[in-house]
Parts: C-alpha cells; structure tokens; sequence
C-alpha cells in the first residue's frame, strides 16, 4: 500500500459513485483510518482525491474503530464509505475497507459492486498518471458529536443488567483504536470499567507485543490470559487493531494449559449485556448462534442449546448492531467460577449486523464446542 495506489483506488471509487448515483446530486463519502503506518496519509489523499473529483467528502476527526466509520455511512446518510486499514493484518501491511450506503445500508462491498470497482481503479491506472488527478482540500471534517452519537447508539443495544456492578474483566485493543471508544460505552451502558492490557491499549501500528495482531492467532491473547489471572477477571475481551473483531475469553475448567484462541470464523450474532451462560442447560429457549458463509458447520451443529437453531447471516463488519428496543430480551443469568482457571475464547465481530438488524436481537451463551488447539473449548456465537 502507497500513495500511488491510493490515489488510483480513490479516483476508481469516486468514479464508481458518479457513475451510480448519476449527476443528479454529488455523492458523500466518508473516510475513517486507524492507527497503522500511514492510515492517516492515506485517509488524508483519499479526502482530497474524492474532494478533487466533486464528491463530498468528510473526514472522520480522528483515528477511530472501523464501526464508527460504518455507523458515520448510515447516520449521515452518505453514499459510501472508505476506511483505511488493513484489519488484522501483519504491520507492513494497509488497505481500504470499503462500504456503501443508500440500499445496502452501510454494508461492506460485494459482488458485483467490488468488481465494478476493481474495473474502474484498473481504468485509472491504464490511462491516467497519478499527478493528473485533480485534488481538492475543500472536503469537511466530522464533528466530534459524530462519535458521541454512536457511543449512545452502541450503548442502548446491551445496558448492564443488574449486579453488573460485580463483574471483573478484562479488554485488550491489541495495539489498535478500540481502547477509548470502549471506554466511553461500557461507561455509558452502565458497566464497570475494563482492568486493561496495559502494554496493547495504546495505538501502534508496529504491534510489538504480538507476532500477528489477531486475537484469533496462537499466542496474541497470552497478555490477556495473564492479566486476567492476575485479576482474578470473570472475563476477558479483545478487539482487533481496528476493533470490528471481538474476541471473548471466559476461565474453562475442562480447558488444558492457558487456553487458546479461537477457530478463524465470523457471525452476526450481538453479544451483549452481562456474563455468559455457564452451560446448555441455562441458555433462554429462542437464543440462536449465527454461523456464516465463512464460518465452518460444526458451530450450528455442537454450539446449540435446547430450544435454539442456528441462524445464517452475512459476514463483514457491515453496520453497526441496532437498539433491541422491540425484542423484549434481557441479559443471560450470571455465573462464577473459581479464580485462575484456563481460557476458552471466542470470536465474533463487533458491527454485523447487515442482513440481521431487523430482526429481534438475541444473546450468545456459551456451549460446548468443537476441539480447538492447545486443548482450548472455542467457538463462535
């Protein structure tokens, strides 16, 4: 990733809107980035470029999880959305995550959406040398107000239940930008602050205390897993460096060693609200674990309770989760354990909710699972 290819990504992709939205009114974009090498640069020549070939752009304030930048696309009902970032991935690495707006509603891009992108970048760097674009610096910067209404909006989807006062636990942003914004909304949700990973809170595109900053790769949650120790936590949650991936820890007296981090599988299921379901027998009838095109089958077969189906969904971090105003669900009953046991983890990500939101939104319990490495029970919910 470099300035070249953006430029020719960002002209592909303005070219792709005015083509889809017509001439009728300019597109809005917005862009967000996190903290890697470069993302802001980046964020920076994608605004100008967009500026540059007459669509709207706004610039998120900040480096921001990539959830808000979803939640930006719908609340200003913008025309797509950029977010620069390479996820997951090692630290050379930076890319685009692209969403758009309108009747996909935030989603990430998909066929034959990403092709037609793919057509009109490659047109680009066939035919027109990168200092030819035109640029512009009259793009507009979100207010900060943009952020507070997705702290509200994110905390009304799982308020604390009562006794949440009591609950331990601990949350790694694995070197990225999660740390600030999950403050905000487990404070505004009513839950008791994280005990953090003090060595991965800040933002560091470098990632030097994991190999590869995944919360699924062996060895990336071993500060968490130590840091709940030592806090006797109840629980343990981890985002990815631009916090659109959860990973979920509880102690697993059947687990051998420090546990292990979970199979490479997403859902759009919304965990929220209170501690899991220590076991099948005490998940609500009606709850139901989300597999996806990307998730392997053996969670829909052993992750299912009494009473509970699995639901399919799409993948992506394509939106943020809506308020269960209208599901009448509340949190799963509490549980404890003793101190010091092992992990067992589990990953789902913290925004999808594309294809699902209408519906009523459930909790995730815990189940038994699949074996996983390293004699850790993981699954996904």
């Amino acid at each position: 990733m470099n300035r070249v290819l953006v430029a020719q990504a960002a002209a592909g992709l303005a070219a792709y809107l005015n083509e889809r939205t017509g001439p009728d009114a300019p597109p809005t974009v917005v862009i967000g980035y996190d903290g890697r090498r470069n993302s802001a640069v980046f964020a920076a020549d994608s605004a100008e470029l967009f500026a540059g070939a007459g669509l709207q752009a706004v610039l998120l304030p900040r480096m921001l999880p990539t959830p808000v930048l979803a939640f930006a696309v719908r609340h200003l009902g913008a025309d797509a959305g950029v977010m620069v970032t390479a996820s997951h991935n090692p630290p050379d690495d930076n890319g685009y995550k692209v969403y758009l707006g309108g009747p996909d509603h935030g989603s990430q891009i998909v066929s034959p959406a990403d092709a037609e992108i793919a057509a009109h970048i490659q047109r680009i760097a066939n035919e027109t040398a990168v200092s030819a674009l035109p640029r512009s610096t009259g793009y507009a910067t979100a207010p900060e107000s943009l952020i507070d209404e997705y702290v509200a909006a994110t905390a009304a989807v799982g308020p604390a239940p009562d006794g949440a006062d009591g609950l331990r636990w601990v949350y790694t942003a694995m070197h990225g930008v999660g740390f600030e914004t999950v403050q905000r909304i487990v404070d505004a949700a009513g839950y008791p602050p994280p005990v953090p990973v003090t060595a991965q809170v800040e933002p560091d595109g470098a990632f030097p205390t994991v190999a590869f900053p995944n919360p699924e790769e062996p060895g990336a949650m071993d500060l968490a897993f130590q840091t709940a120790r030592e806090s006797d936590a109840d629980l343990i949650i981890a985002n990815d460096p631009d916090a659109d991936r959860l990973a979920v820890g509880i102690p697993d007296p059947d687990a051998e060693g420090a546990g292990a981090d979970s199979a490479a599988t997403r859902s759009g299921c919304c965990w929220a609200g209170g501690r899991p379901a220590r076991s099948r027998r005490r998940a609500r009838p009606g709850t139901r674990p989300h597999p996806t095109p990307r998730t392997p089958p053996w969670p829909a077969r052993s992750c299912r309770p009494p009473g509970c189906r699995p639901w399919p969904s799409t993948t992506g971090s394509g939106s943020r989760p809506r308020s269960p105003a209208s599901s009448g669900s509340r949190a799963p009953p509490a549980w404890s354990t003793g101190s010091k046991r092992p992990w067992a983890t589990w990953s789902v990500p913290t925004s999808s909710a594309t294809r699902t939101a209408s519906r009523p939104r459930s909790r995730c319990s815990s189940w038994p699972a699949a074996p996983a490495p390293r004699g850790a029970r993981s699954a996904t919910c």
